[in-house]
């Protein structure tokens, strides 16, 4: 047995119980919040005393009869033997060293100057966020929160977010054993360091691991290469932002649309990102980025900035100059490295670095209806688009569109954005029925669908063997039920669920769902077509 320093444990734990079920500190998923106080109130006497080589030495000091002097430093433990001893006498210093975790915990504050009262410790002290895994929040977050209200009286942090394991696409952990290793480097050489970042963030759902998959690296890799695209195609088309230029003057409807979308995008990711829903946050940017900019506003601004110059042109070379420069912003947490090169490019001319910017703030933009317009533009093109995909239709072939029951307010609507309609949704006619006109007698042949209070056919014969159609869809609706009803049984069987490892059974539920959707799509098309699922 070996003399060794402790801690007084239960002592120190009280108030960094107290801190986090008053909210002082909170954690972030709330879950954790359990592990925490189970340990902290069984806490035990923490062996603080340590006998290897390195590490901070224990403050204690010995004289001649083993009497031993604790002090901040040698001076003032000598300064203590002498006033007891009534002479001065040679110490000597305990050997051992502090626990790496008693000077971890010490961290937060210890690096701003502590026990000095200095202005970086007034101003950094308590920090905002601790980002950590679950595995160490006794063994480091408990300790700290001890520390932190020991020495300052405040908390070391004010939120705890706990992020998730990192595991192989079949949600098993790495390991060297196993042959699933992960290596980021690897990762970065090949698919870039802001697609694997986006990834991880865009799988960060709280809660849960991350299952990390290179198709997944893969597919952002392509998100990131679709911005670069973007901008390319800005920048030939000579899009800049004037000096003094404000987008919520701008007049024409689909400039207007996508300020407006914008606004929505930046608030909801700011929003998200401080609610730490990072996944949400990243698939929020993601589908405004790659949707809503590239794959709508550019194609539908596309023969403006390709057209004669006037205002018009003028107007959306600056406003999609500017939604890029301002999607630079929102995109940065998470892909910092291209945002940082094409703010070079698409910057206000700043010296400064895009990391040191602002949140970006609302435009202010009225709502005048654009936006409610072109949202209805959208969803009509993108309803053709799905019917054209799901029926099978030629690319390169033009479609009829009929329309019944549209609003009359809108009936403007169908004119003005025929040309839109005919180049990205291939939609060479639109006819307008009358309102007495009955659907049943252009139905036959027809797809069907609802966008709004209106109804859309889309007449096949002639583009595809219809019967052919029914039959495929059918036979793949058989056999995703063949397949569902077998993870059914599987996932029915009490088991199966409690034996099988949990990403296993994580596994069949996502399956599950994902054909289930399949299921229900495959049928809209086939009643679309005049079929029974």
């Amino acid at each position: 047995l070996t003399d060794q320093w402790f801690v007084d444990a239960a002592v120190l734990a009280e108030p960094a119980l107290k801190a986090v079920e008053e909210g002082r500190t909170r954690f972030i998923p709330k879950q954790w919040e359990n592990t925490y106080y189970d340990w902290m109130r069984n806490i035990q006497p923490w062996c603080i005393s340590r006998q290897i080589w390195w590490g901070h030495q224990v403050p204690a000091w010995y004289g001649p009869d083993g009497h031993v002097f604790v002090e901040l430093d040698e001076q003032a433990a000598a300064a203590a033997a002498a006033a007891h001893y009534g002479k001065t006498v040679e110490l000597v210093r305990d050997s051992d060293v502090l626990d790496t975790w008693f000077s971890s915990a010490l961290w937060p504050f210890s690096t701003l100057g502590w026990p000095d009262k200095t202005a970086e410790l007034a101003r950094y002290y308590p920090t905002d966020v601790l980002v950590t895994g679950f595995d160490i929040i006794f063994f480091w977050v408990a300790r700290m929160m001890m520390m932190g209200l020991h020495f300052t009286g405040e908390v070391p942090f004010k939120d705890v977010y706990i992020h998730a394991l990192v595991r192989d696409e079949k949600g098993q952990k790495m390991s060297k054993s196993k042959g699933n290793v992960i290596d980021p480097l690897e990762m970065i050489d090949a698919y870039g360091c802001d697609a694997l970042r986006f990834t991880l963030a865009a799988l960060a759902a709280q809660g849960r691991d991350i299952k990390l998959a290179t198709g997944r690296v893969e597919g952002y890799r392509n998100f990131i290469t679709k911005l670069w695209n973007a901008a390319r195609f800005c920048q030939m088309n000579d899009c800049a932002v004037p000096t003094g230029f404000d987008p919520a003057t701008a007049t024409f409807k689909v400039n207007r649309w996508i300020v407006a979308k914008f606004d929505e995008c930046a608030a909801k990711v700011g929003e998200l990102i401080e609610a730490y829903r990072f996944d949400a946050a990243a698939n929020a940017v993601y589908h405004f980025v790659w949707g809503t900019f590239c794959d709508w506003y550019l194609e539908l601004a596309k023969p403006m900035l390709q057209g004669a110059d006037g205002p018009h042109k003028a107007e959306t070379r600056a406003v999609a100059a500017w939604a890029l420069r301002s999607i630079l912003h929102v995109l940065h947490p998470f892909t910092p490295f291209i945002t940082e090169e094409l703010w070079e490019h698409f910057g206000d001319g700043a010296s400064d670095q895009l990391m040191l910017r602002s949140w970006p703030a609302a435009t202010g933009i009225e709502d005048d209806g654009a936006a409610v317009e072109i949202d209805w533009l959208v969803r009509v093109i993108g309803a053709v688009r799905a019917v054209r995909s799901e029926m099978n239709v030629p690319p390169s072939a033009n479609v009829r569109m009929l329309v019944h029951g549209l609003d009359p307010a809108r009936h403007g609507w169908l004119d003005v954005h025929s040309d839109a309609m005919a180049r990205i949704g291939k939609i060479e006619q639109i006819s307008l029925l009358g309102a007495a006109e009955s659907l049943d007698a252009h139905a036959k042949g027809s797809a069907q669908l609802v966008v709004d209070e209106a109804t859309l056919l889309i007449p096949l014969e002639g583009l595809i063997d219809i019967e052919k159609e029914k039959a495929r869809l059918s036979k793949e609706i058989t056999r995703l039920d063949i397949d569902i009803a077998k993870v059914e049984k599987k996932l029915g069987n009490e088991e199966f669920v409690a034996k099988a490892p949990p990403e296993v059974v994580e596994e069949n539920q996502e399956r599950l769902a994902e054909w289930r959707a399949s299921v229900e799509r495959l049928s809209a098309a086939l009643s679309r077509l005049g079929g029974t699922p």
